[in-house]
């Protein structure tokens, strides 16, 4: 029989953070950030392998004491894409990658599953996230990225402006009737894609937008959107942290 496709799991992890530095070894509940994040990711059926892809000496020995495999990168990559592709180009023997955000520690590893199915089966260069929107404060902030999709779940367009605008009619009514949902940056990408992509340059849309994956889309490369009811917890500031050791407090039976 023969065995089944795996993908490569890799988690960009930097130590320096403008609004939270050293925020991958930041402490939650008894274990770093890095490692909720990582024995979330081994638990993932489609991963044959997960990695974390770091420039920082501190993230790798920490990585390395608690049993994790661990790449060190260039320290001058734009994006945890290059920093991806880096690392990726060394295991070309996965036909696909996951680059799994190394800020959510409560990610459900059947995600990650969703998110490679497509790449299995070549429906798609790249595969996502999203989840219906059902709170309006959500569609109008400008720092949760909407999307919107065809109905075989291709990307059309990434915005921070709520998409698509519902003419005629409130947001509260286009969320009653499941028009916006909310892209989540959990990425995978065919193995030699993910070296294409980062040959491309900066683009018009993602300038305007500061959202990298239009410069895939400008370019020709198709995005699928896989959907989750799955809620993530990214943390991007101290006070997320907060609110994520005030999530464990208030779950002592979640399993995190």
């Amino acid at each position: 029989m023969q065995e089944p496709k795996k993908a490569l799991g890799i988690i960009p992890a930097r130590y320096a953070s403008t609004r939270f530095p050293g925020k991958p070894l930041a402490d939650i509940a008894g274990k770093s950030m890095i490692q909720r994040v990582y024995e979330q990711a081994v638990q993932a059926d489609s991963l044959g392998l997960v990695v974390v892809a770091t420039d920082d000496e501190r993230i790798a020995d920490h990585v390395r004491a608690f049993g994790g495999a661990v790449q060190l990168t260039r320290s001058d990559h734009p994006s945890g894409t290059d920093r991806c592709a880096e690392v990726a180009s060394r295991y070309r023997a996965f036909p696909a990658v996951v680059n799994i955000q190394g800020d959510e520690p409560f990610l459900d590893p059947r995600q990650i599953d969703l998110v490679a199915k497509p790449l299995f089966s070549g429906a798609a260069h790249i595969s996502t996230l999203a989840k219906e929107i059902r709170d309006p404060h959500v569609v109008q902030n400008p720092n949760t990225v909407k999307v919107v999709f065809e109905t075989g779940g291709r990307a059309l367009y990434f915005s921070r402006s709520p998409i698509p605008y519902f003419r005629g009619g409130s947001v509260e009514e286009g969320i009653q009737r499941a028009y916006f949902f909310r892209h989540i940056g959990l990425y995978g990408f065919q193995t030699e894609i993910l070296q294409e992509l980062t040959r491309l340059a900066p683009s018009r849309l993602e300038l305007a937008e500061s959202l990298e994956q239009l410069r895939w889309l400008e370019n020709g490369y198709s995005i699928q959107v896989q959907l989750t009811e799955k809620e993530t917890l990214g943390i991007d500031t101290p006070e997320d942290l907060e609110a994520a050791l005030g999530f464990l407090r208030a779950n002592p039976d979640s399993g995190f």
